[in-house]
């Protein structure tokens, strides 16, 4: 007999999962679920990952990823670079030059010209920030 063993749930879920049981018991279905059962199951997904919320409470799982995505978006936005390096211009000519960028999420770009005079980079930057968003 090799049966999968199921991993408990935790109690502050189980305890969520009870308020949902009785508030479907009491509605119609498809009745919209209240926003503080909606916000309980948020907090438990913060906690516990998405998956390990939505599955036992039968919550849809990409309604639940959106909900707490609207959070993760924020944080996204508010993080600063980790490291930024400013070279000096030389006197004499320049030949060849390049320009490494990359974001947080791992996204690169690389501009590289030969040229006597360097581009507008903090332009270049800045316009390339705005459209990774």
């Amino acid at each position: 007999m090799n049966r999968k063993s199921t991993p408990s749930i935790p109690e502050a879920i189980a305890q969520l999962q009870r308020q949902l049981d009785q508030f479907r018991s009491t509605q119609p279905r498809r009745t919209k679920l209240p926003e503080p059962l909606w916000q309980a199951a948020v907090e438990l997904a913060r906690q516990h990952g998405i998956y390990s919320v939505a599955h036992p409470l039968r919550l849809d799982y990409m309604g639940l990823k959106k909900r707490l995505g609207d959070i993760s978006a924020v944080r996204r936005k508010a993080t600063k670079p980790a490291f930024v390096e400013l070279t000096a211009p030389c006197a004499k000519p320049l030949e060849e030059c390049a320009i490494d960028f990359e974001c947080p999420s791992g996204r690169k770009m690389r501009i590289h010209w030969k040229a006597s005079a360097p581009p507008d980079w903090v332009s270049l930057l800045r316009a390339w920030r705005e459209m990774e968003g």
